[in-house]
């Protein structure tokens, strides 16, 4: 049987990442700091998945065991040290807090002149996420990890999509889940290419694929939540059933469409009918999706190459609209959640700063014309 070593025992990594390495005949050690879902998958060796359908039908994953990174450190080594696959989800902030870890497992491979070529997923909402680890892990090398890694440890991006909501269960590990995943990895920087998993697609430039992914569920997604969250929503379903909210998400959607088609070539039918399924993930009957969790970090999400400034940045230069994108921009600039520390941060920016400074400063923009519009934009809703 084949071992995996995966950071973030969450729900992501528990309902998706997990799911399809057990589906492979992968032995799982989860690795995270939460105490009470490690002790839980140390004793238990296994969890249960729900698929939110009809029929909520149970899924049951074996051969699983924990390792606290925090307490037990020399564990993870020992457990990358042996590993066929490495892979993430636990957040594009938390991947530098466990490069350290990674490179300590890359030394000790070196060490065994360990010549069995292994692969690092990152599946994180994020455009390059592996070779930004990379880039992390290379601070701790030696130069002959380094050379090692150079040619028997792969760093191919991923790109990855399941919707799971926040939830909470008697059972620690219990974790539902929507019907639908996609994960997509790229070949063309595997170093263990034979090592390929049944239900990941694999392509030789993932570029495309993340970006319409992360332009259409994370831009879609997000929309829904921040419009939603300005029409009094509460959860992604109910935002979803007031027609205004979805006409935004679908006129969004729309103008993703358009600048996917130009940049990368896409079929126009293809793309509409996935815009299609995933508006008809969003609005699943058998998910309860708060809006605060799919819009938490607005500060993040309104980053420079984020998901709603970096479209609405290559729209502009195609001379293509964007005109619901920056409304939906305004709405994540007036969204306030007093239980999330980046809104919270945004919104004392905006009440001791000029609206132009804290625009500049949070989406990195040096378009003065561009910041300009936000600013209108954010004015007219004021």
């Amino acid at each position: 049987m084949n071992k995996a070593v995966h950071f973030g025992a969450g729900n992501i990594g528990r309902g998706f990442i997990g799911e399809i390495l057990a589906e492979n005949h992968f032995a799982i050690d989860f690795v995270d700091v939460n105490d009470t879902i490690i002790a839980a998958l140390q004793e238990r060796k296994s969890y249960d998945i729900e698929i939110a359908e009809e029929g909520q039908r149970h899924i049951t994953i074996n051969n699983v065991n924990g390792i606290n990174n925090g307490k037990n450190p020399r564990a993870v080594i020992e457990a990358i040290r042996t590993a066929d696959l490495i892979t993430t989800a636990i957040g594009p902030n938390i991947l530098p807090l466990i490069a350290e870890l990674i490179a300590d497992g890359i030394e000790a491979r070196r060490a065994d002149n360990n010549k069995q070529a292994i692969d690092v997923l990152a599946c994180e909402n994020m455009i390059g996420g592996s070779q930004f680890l990379y880039e992390e892990v290379k601070k701790y090398l030696s130069q002959e990890a380094l050379d090692y890694a150079e040619q028997y440890v792969g760093f191919p991006n991923a790109a990855v999509d399941r919707i799971v909501p926040a939830q909470s269960h008697a059972d620690p590990l219990f974790v539902v889940v929507e019907p639908f995943n996609e994960w997509v990895v790229e070949t063309s920087r595997m170093k263990n290419p034979d090592l390929k998993l049944k239900g990941v697609h694999y392509e030789e430039d993932l570029e495309p694929f993340i970006e319409r992914k992360l332009f259409s569920v994370n831009s879609g997604h997000a929309t829904s939540a921040y419009t939603g969250a300005f029409y009094g929503a509460k959860t992604i379903l109910e935002a979803l059933q007031n027609t205004k909210v979805k006409a935004n998400v679908e006129a969004v959607l729309a103008e993703i469409r358009s600048l996917l088609i130009d940049k990368w070539g896409f079929s126009e039918e293809a793309l509409t009918d996935y815009h299609k399924v995933i508006l008809s993930r969003f609005e699943n009957p058998f998910i309860v999706d708060d809006v605060t969790r799919v819009a938490r970090t607005p500060i993040r999400k309104l980053g420079f190459d984020e998901r709603f400034i970096r479209p609405i940045r290559e729209l502009k230069e195609r001379n293509l609209s964007y005109a619901n994108l920056l409304q939906t921009v305004s709405y994540v600039f007036k969204y306030t959640d007093p239980d999330d520390e980046q809104s919270r941060q945004l919104q004392e920016s905006l009440a001791q700063k000029p609206v132009e400074e804290v625009v500049a400063e949070v989406t990195g923009l040096k378009d003065q014309d561009l910041i300009t519009e936000i600013v209108n934009s954010i004015e007219k809703i004021a």
